[in-house]
């Protein structure tokens, strides 16, 4: 029975991709498809670059296709899937903080990572990256998934493993520490 996935609610497709995978993947691509672009934002403005970023969304979407299988459906599956994005960040960030801390251990300057930075592009990514750069880690990804993700408050707070109420002060925290930090820029 042919069906036309771009039509179907995410709840449908996983429903059709319980039953069809892994024969067919016409609903998980469309999954896919309709979370690639922000599932690259939320990785980059974690780790900081398009190269990592698209290393941990490989990862990520292979882990969806063979977990899909076992979702359950007790959490939404756009939530279910920023958790995996948000577990598979924290790991790629704590291997790229290790690998740094070797090589500022070995004095090696690391003249590639350098160039990568200045290339074109990162200007457009700029906007909010400057602004995260003077938050903390945690507070830095409470924005990410609630800016680009676009998560509700409850979201965030399952896959931070946070209570509701730590999460949006968190939230409101670092909105006013940036607030603070930058209201002179705009009176100037």
């Amino acid at each position: 029975m042919s069906y036309d996935p771009r039509q179907l609610s995410d709840e449908e497709l996983v429903q059709r991709a319980h039953a069809e995978l892994f024969h067919i993947t016409r609903a998980y691509e469309e999954l896919m498809r309709r979370y690639q672009r922000t599932l690259f934002n939320v990785c980059a403005r974690y780790l900081g670059n398009d190269r990592d970023a698209d290393d941990v969304c490989q990862e990520v979407m292979l882990k969806v296709l063979y977990g899909l299988k076992n979702f359950e459906g007790k959490s939404k599956f756009k939530t279910w899937l920023y958790s995996i994005t948000y577990n598979e960040c924290i790991t790629q960030y704590r291997k790229e903080r290790r690998k740094r801390r070797l090589l500022d251990a070995l004095s090696l300057d690391p003249v590639e990572e350098a160039i990568e930075e200045n290339t074109p592009g990162t200007e457009e990514k700029a906007g909010l990256d400057k602004w995260l750069v003077h938050v903390n880690q945690i507070d830095r990804e409470i924005l990410v998934l609630r800016f680009v993700a676009e998560l509700e408050f409850q979201e965030i707070a399952d896959i931070m493993h946070m209570g509701l109420s730590a999460t949006k002060m968190r939230y409101k925290r670092a909105l006013d520490k940036l607030r603070e930090k930058f209201s002179g820029i705009a009176e100037t």
